[in-house]
């Protein structure tokens, strides 16, 4: 009894010993890398923090002991590469990598984004109606090595700027006509514009850089223009390859004109918005950039004073990697308190960005005849996709966490759980103002393996499993491509999605399952529970709140409140429901999720679902209680 006592008398001091002796490294954007990383003495940069933690448990140092805790002080780190976390910079349960601001004050931010400065008022470009060209302003884009920022974002104090476009944010134009075979869209040649003048688009046949943003659905397409060919009242407008062939040649999903191929039900036909031009640059708010000059065009709103303002291109895609395998993954690193910000989305620029579903773009797609595939004998869809560009990229993981992190001005993906990451967790933290998806999560098979096959990996351990989404904050996003979502999850297993605010958005909320299935592949036991959708289907339809799609045994929807389906004011159907069980979804669970109506939908759906009790009938008690938990460190 006594060496039992004074052993766990020893065994505690040594534990507060190894807490006290926790190895700390320090970080300023006043530091220098020459500096020994202390807190008199901190490092400049991320990176040299990084390897020094890596250097420690290498040589087996005594700071490793109780962990080693990276301390960023406040001011922003701005970032030319992305940050490199490998297998070497784990840590253990006892002693993990800490990345974390030095004080519940502070608000470190890894940025990607550069400063745009010497603005200069008024320009002389015959392109902007004489009398607007002293109100725009113009600067050169920045240097990074040896050539020009390109970019399709920009920042003005904060707030996202629009480019150049026909229409107002969110506002589009009926098309006439879309042919496959001839792979052209033709629209009005004439358009009222925002002042209600009648516009023409005669200006816009030799604008280079002119794009269209096509709405198909659940998803929009961005066709670089190519050219314009004016027939009188209707314009005929081609577009560059690749996306010219593959917007043309997928059958799903495509543009709607008077209820063809087949549709019943459909109201008007889909539309569009011509946008990056010089000759759309009449807006406050708007910009351009030129090409390959480099020069930005920017028409300030009324609160912008450019002298003095905050000008913000990104100059990365990426942030960070975090890239282990299945060998040697990486292991017990923590974000806490951090703020990630400011990177870029350059597909449409270089390839147009012709999409499958959520954001994920196609590699090559067409339509089949009766057979289809040998794993779904009725497929006429067949298409295969690339995965979508990431803020932060999490492969070969576990206990990779994100807790009271930002994430914000990111124009893709946010934070991307891509490949055989388990046991991890994202809390308590903040996504807004992002082009894509706030989260991404599980396999989405791309390359060469055609997305409706059963995914079933070899090796189990390539799964993302065991991943708990808890208590954030998803808002304003999907701002780029709209058919993106707030949360969504591929193939996965044991994933926890609870008590989450997810709110205005283009499309569907929170999205689990992939591949169209109703086979049994590795997807179950998946958990949606306790969060709070609303402002959700905004500018698409064949929306969900809460979205599912192939065999998940074992899941569960519980508890959860979806509300505010907005009526998108260019869909051509009413295609948008609380709660949409997609096809071939089966072995859900749905109860007790509050929601004004019963507007749930099923499309042939598995006999393995269970619906109990569902709709305005919901205690008050359970719809209350839906979203984020309030905690003491929030």
């Amino acid at each position: 009894m006594k060496k039992t006592f004074i052993y766990l008398i020893l065994s505690s001091f040594f534990g507060l010993f190894s807490t006290l002796f926790a190895g700390e490294i320090y970080v300023s954007p006043r530091g220098s890398d020459k500096n020994p990383g202390t807190r008199k003495a901190p490092f400049y940069t991320l990176d040299r923090a990084v390897k020094q933690a890596r250097e420690w448990r290498r040589l087996k140092r005594p700071e490793v002991a109780g962990g080693i805790y990276i301390r960023l002080e406040n001011g922003v780190y701005s970032r030319y590469t992305p940050l490199f976390i490998r297998p070497e910079d784990s840590g253990t349960p006892d002693s993990p990598t800490v990345i974390c601001a030095v004080g519940d004050d502070a608000n470190p931010v890894i940025s990607g984004g550069i400063a745009v400065t010497g603005w200069r008022q008024g320009c002389d470009d015959s392109r902007i109606p004489e009398d607007l060209r002293r109100k725009i302003w113009t600067a050169k884009a920045p240097m990074v090595g040896n050539r020009r920022v390109e970019t399709r974002q920009l920042w003005v104090n904060g707030n996202k700027a629009q480019r150049a476009s026909q229409f107002p944010e969110g506002m589009m134009e009926r098309m006439i006509d879309f042919n496959p075979k001839e792979q052209t869209i033709t629209i009005p040649t004439s358009y009222t514009d925002n002042s209600r003048k009648l516009q023409d688009i005669i200006g816009l046949q030799d604008a280079g850089q002119l794009e269209m943003i096509v709405h198909q659905r659940w998803a929009i397409a961005i066709l670089r223009v190519k050219s314009i060919d004016v027939k009188g009242g209707q314009s005929v407008i081609r577009f560059h390859d690749p996306e010219s062939h593959l917007e043309f040649a997928h059958p799903w999903p495509q543009p709607i004109i008077g209820g063809k191929n087949g549709e019943s039900g459909e109201k008007g036909n889909s539309s569009f918005c011509l946008t990056n031009a010089l000759e759309l640059l009449d807006e406050p708010g708007e910009w351009f950039q030129e090409y390959p000059s480099g020069t930005i065009y920017y028409y300030p709103r009324p609160e912008d004073t450019m002298e003095t303002a905050e000008v913000i291109i990104p100059a990365l895609e990426t942030l960070m990697t975090v890239d282990g395998t299945l060998e040697r993954p990486v292991k017990h690193v923590r974000f806490e308190g951090i703020t990630f910000a400011h990177t870029s989305w350059m597909r449409p620029s270089y390839q147009g960005h012709v999409t499958l579903q959520g954001g994920f773009p196609l590699l090559d797609a067409y339509k089949l005849h009766e057979p289809g595939l040998p794993e779904k004998a009725e497929l006429e869809n067949q298409a295969w996709i690339a995965r979508p560009e990431t803020a932060i990229r999490v492969k070969g993981a576990e206990y990779i966490d994100f807790r009271h992190c930002t994430f914000r001005n990111l124009a893709s993906t946010g934070l991307d759980y891509e490949w055989a990451v388990t046991a991890s967790a994202v809390e308590d933290c903040h996504f807004t103002d992002i082009g894509g998806t706030a989260l991404l999560m599980g396999a989405f098979p791309d390359g060469g393996f055609e997305t409706h096959i059963p995914f079933v990996p070899s090796n189990e351990r390539e799964l993302c499993t065991n991943i708990s989404v808890r208590n954030n904050l998803i808002s304003n996003v999907t701002n780029e491509d709209w058919g993106c979502v707030g949360i969504g999850a591929g193939y996965v297993r044991d994933i926890d999605i609870s008590h989450n605010e997810v709110c205005h958005l283009n499309y569907s909320g929170i999205c689990v399952g992939w591949g169209w299935t109703s086979s049994e592949s590795v997807m179950r036991n998946n958990r949606i529970e306790g969060n709070y959708v609303h402002h959700f289907a905004r500018r698409l339809y064949d929306a969900g709140g809460l979205y599912t799609l192939s065999n998940q045994p074992g899941s569960v929807m519980r508890n959860n409140r979806i509300e505010h389906l907005i009526e998108a004011p260019y869909a051509t159907n009413d295609r948008a429901f609380y709660i949409y069980l997609d096809e071939a979804t089966d072995g859900y669970t749905m109860e007790n999720n509050w929601c004004p109506t019963e507007r749930f939908d099923s499309n042939r759906p598995g006999k393995n679902n269970v619906w109990k009790n569902n709709g305005p009938q919901v205690a008050d008690s359970i719809k209350n209680s839906a979203g984020r938990i309030k905690t003491k460190n929030r």
